[in-house]
């Protein structure tokens, strides 16, 4: 049986990287890292222009098994 791999899932429908997680503890490692990107600009900007305030953001993603990936990479 094949490991499941993980996803995480922006704010906009879109998974944070192009390859999934290994584990589901990597996805939740990669969070902090990916939310640290929009630290200058203090806030993340939606598509929909909302803007999420930086603590706020990690709630603001999805974790997901790899077969519920959006196809869009």
């Amino acid at each position: 049986m094949a490991k499941i791999r993980y996803d995480v899932i922006s704010p906009d429908g879109l998974p944070i990287t192009c390859e999934p997680f290994p584990s589901k503890k990597a996805a939740l490692a990669a969070i902090p890292q990916w939310c640290a990107r929009f630290k200058h600009q203090g806030y993340y900007s939606t598509s929909s222009l909302e803007k999420i305030p930086l603590p706020e953001l990690p709630c603001a993603l999805r974790l997901v098994p790899e077969m519920e990936r959006p196809h869009c990479c």
